[in-house]
């Protein structure tokens, strides 16, 4: 005998609704306020910028690469060879190239020479004139700021290489 079964569903489960606690909430909500006004203001144009300290020297310099290989640093004025960076030099490479990139995305030429700053609070910045951008190279470490700092001009101070490690709270 065949009789007709009553169809029965599984029983259902209550939605999983995991309400996020009001404090999290809220959290996610400043966060999201805080992305949308950062953003508005980039936007807009905003940047910030700090202001630099005085500078105790600035020399004006071009980077030229020698047919051997090495990049010589002249001095823009006088024409004489500052210093001469032999081998790899990565972080040397590495800075003028990133300079370089900004000005062939511009269209403009690599003729114009760079400025070395040194500022009375110890930082050492390397500037592009042409684009304005800026490197800032104590943010690199004492070993790769001394390669810059080597070049200061004759008769000025050698910027101070702070070699303790910078250490936050």
């Amino acid at each position: 005998m065949n009789t007709p079964r009553a169809h029965t569903s599984p029983p259902m489960k209550a939605p999983m609704t995991a309400a996020l606690p009001h404090p999290v909430k809220l959290l996610g909500s400043l966060l999201l306020l805080v992305l949308l006004a950062v953003g508005w203001a980039r936007w807009q144009g905003v940047a910030v910028r700090f202001e630099d300290a005085p500078p105790l020297w600035q020399r004006e310099l071009r980077f030229v690469d020698a047919s051997n290989g090495d990049v010589l640093a002249l001095d823009a004025r006088s024409g004489e060879t500052v210093a001469r960076f032999a081998g790899e030099q990565g972080f040397v490479r590495g800075t003028l190239r990133a300079l370089a990139r900004e000005r062939g995305r511009r269209g403009l030429g690599a003729d114009a020479p760079l400025q070395l700053v040194a500022q009375n609070d110890g930082r050492l910045t390397l500037r592009d004139p042409t684009t304005g951008e800026r490197i800032g190279l104590e943010a690199f470490g004492s070993s790769n700021l001394a390669v810059f700092a080597a070049l200061h001009p004759a008769g000025t101070s050698r910027p101070r290489i702070d070699e303790s490690p910078r250490r936050t709270p």
